[in-house]
């Protein structure tokens, strides 16, 4: 197995840390909402490493909607293009962790879906949207 490399932007590293060395008790919530988040391990495209990124808790029955939207900022976060190409992840949700298979959403009634309960979890996505041009990437995870 690769090897875990930390995230380069330091709060998001700080996090994981957390999050992980409690075993998901504490560090479960995003920095000042308070609102949970879950930690996705990912491949890296181009690395090859192990990659871990703290994403809002989005749940839809078992599976989980991530949403690619990094603040509204013009480039889709580095997870989206991982994703894309190695879809096998693992998520922790505090204490539980699992594996899934992660599919961006194309159709558009499901994205709809997707979006909705997006927004409803974390209601700043929609602002997100409305700060870019690009079209925020929405993946489902789905338990393998």
């Amino acid at each position: 197995m690769a090897d875990y490399v930390p995230s380069p932007v330091g709060w998001v590293a700080r996090q994981v840390e957390e999050y992980e060395g409690s075993n998901g008790t504490k560090g479960t919530t995003l920095r000042e909402t308070g609102l949970p988040v879950i930690i996705v391990t990912h491949t890296g495209r181009q690395s090859g490493a192990v990659r871990k990124t703290p994403l809002m808790t989005v749940k839809d029955g078992d599976t989980y909607i991530l949403v690619g939207s990094m603040g509204g900022a013009p480039k889709n976060p580095v997870w989206v293009y991982n994703l894309r190409e190695n879809p096998d992840i693992t998520i922790r949700d505090e204490t539980v962790v699992r594996e899934y298979r992660a599919r961006e959403i194309s159709d558009a009634a499901e994205r709809e879906h997707a979006w909705k309960l997006s927004v409803d979890a974390f209601p700043p996505y929609a602002e997100y949207q409305n700060k870019t041009e690009r079209v925020i990437p929405i993946f489902v995870a789905e338990p393998v």
